[in-house]
């Protein structure tokens, strides 16, 4: 590995952490919108009732592709190799899919879109993350 390859793959490492660190907050934002509108049809739910219907109530399936990704990038940071550009380039672009809001999109795109006008907190959330992609591309 050249010296080259080392500090690309150091650099890979980085941005794929500082992007799991932002997208916690953004999925902890968008999970705390999501539960208190689930919690005023349902009442108040234990963190196990809550976990539960995180995994199987039909409300909360949108958010699946944000806690999916954040797995992945779990496994990538755990692997004893390096990540490969492309996994990051994959990683990039799931994360620009994932943070564009559209009233007139798929469930994800819309549910995303009413967050964003909905609650605060997940502006700041989403702006961090598109603040790391921007750091990303200048850095290409």
């Amino acid at each position: 590995m050249t010296d080259h390859d080392v500090v690309e793959a150091r650099q890979a490492e980085k941005l794929l952490g500082d992007l799991r660190q932002a997208l916690l907050r953004l999925h902890k934002t968008l999970l705390d919108w999501e539960r208190g509108g689930y919690e005023r049809i349902h009442g108040r739910q234990s963190s196990n009732d809550l976990l539960n219907a995180l995994l199987n109530d039909p409300q909360f399936a949108w958010l699946r592709p944000i806690s999916q990704l954040i797995v992945r990038i779990d496994e990538l940071l755990s692997e004893k190799t390096p990540p490969m550009r492309n996994d990051v380039d994959a990683v990039v672009s799931q994360v620009k899919t994932l943070t564009s809001p559209n009233a007139e999109g798929n469930i994800y795109e819309r549910r995303y879109d009413t967050v964003l006008q909905e609650h605060p907190d997940a502006v700041f959330a989403h702006r961090d993350v598109l603040g790391l992609l921007k750091e990303e591309r200048a850095a290409k």
